[in-house]
């Protein structure tokens, strides 16, 4: 059977896709897997072993044009993780059999099989809510997958080339000081500060701040601030691949609930994450896919008192890491 997995938001929500898809694959070895994808998650898609093809989606195409892509995949039935007006009407117009999504707004007349899910409840956490979607089409399905569920042979070989270029010799905790997507929560730069001192006296481990390629100028303040520390600045420009493969031999990985957050937990590195104190944007509803015991998750609260006291707290755990 030939699946088409529509997930063409942020790299975040696309990791949030990807047990559903292996849980696909390894349902039945023969289905072709076919991953709709937002343009920045095409070389992610592409590294993974259950997934066959990839339809980049940039947003804009007009929809006879995705809808021609769709039908040209021969697709036998759809699982759409997050629908909007414009994927649902390309899918229908592609004239694939079986169409499952979320039931919700007016999206949903062009779907066959909808079902009502109230992610808003947050009754599990968003990945948990992709897998269930599976059931619809699979009753029979398990939802189990490996962790980690990225694994790279030559991740080991990159890392050492890394550490020779950079001159690293200790293991890694790795800051990420940026957010984007539904993030809402973080500390300032000020405290990151002080969080990445504190780790700096000792003498340990190697701090590295790792910055997205549009976090030049965020990268340039915080060199300013710490170019008395011995701390690597690493921008990722070689792709979000070389970028796993490097988070994936870190002994930590610290942010807020970003895209990298959920990177890093997709290949198996320790994280310890913030997430807004709301049901919406908790680790609740927005825990990665990677093993429980492995992710250490905070919600900053609203009050400053509350929020001095949890800083605090993450001091204590930094000191004894």
């Amino acid at each position: 059977m030939n699946i088409l997995v529509v997930r063409t938001d942020k790299l975040g929500d696309f990791i949030t896709a990807l047990p559903t898809m292996y849980v696909l694959k390894h349902h039945n070895p023969k289905n072709r897997i076919v991953a709709c994808v937002a343009p920045l998650n095409k070389e992610l898609a592409l590294a993974c072993g259950f997934i066959d093809e990839v339809i980049v989606d940039d947003g804009s195409m007009p929809v006879y044009e995705l809808s021609k892509k769709i039908k040209d995949a021969k697709i036998d039935a759809s699982i759409t993780l997050f629908s909007n007006t414009r994927v649902a009407l390309a899918q229908f117009l592609a004239r694939i059999p079986i169409r499952i999504a979320p039931a919700t707004k007016i999206a949903q007349i062009f779907y066959t099989h909808k079902l009502k899910q109230r992610r808003s409840e947050v009754k599990m956490a968003e990945f948990e809510y992709n897998l269930q979607l599976t059931k619809t089409l699979f009753p029979d399905i398990n939802l189990e997958y490996k962790k980690p569920l990225l694994e790279f042979y030559d991740a080991k070989d990159s890392y050492g080339n890394f550490c020779k270029e950079f001159g690293i010799v200790k293991e890694v905790i790795a800051f990420h000081v940026g957010f984007g997507g539904s993030s809402d929560a973080n500390w300032n730069l000020d405290e990151y500060e002080i969080l990445i001192k504190e780790v700096l006296k000792q003498e340990k481990y190697q701090v590295i701040l790792t910055f997205g390629p549009d976090e030049v100028a965020l990268c340039a303040k915080m060199k300013i601030r710490l170019k008395n520390e011995k701390v690597i600045f690493y921008i990722s420009k070689n792709g979000i691949v070389n970028f796993a493969k490097l988070i994936s031999n870190f002994k930590l990985f610290v942010s807020t609930s970003t895209g990298t957050y959920h990177l890093a937990s997709l290949v198996g590195c320790p994280t310890l994450t913030f997430f807004a104190d709301s049901l919406f944007a908790s680790s609740k509803r927005w825990k990665s896919v990677g093993e429980d015991e492995l992710q250490k998750h905070f919600m900053i609260p609203h009050a400053q008192d509350e929020r001095n006291k949890l800083f605090d707290n993450i001091l204590e755990k930094l000191k004894t890491t």
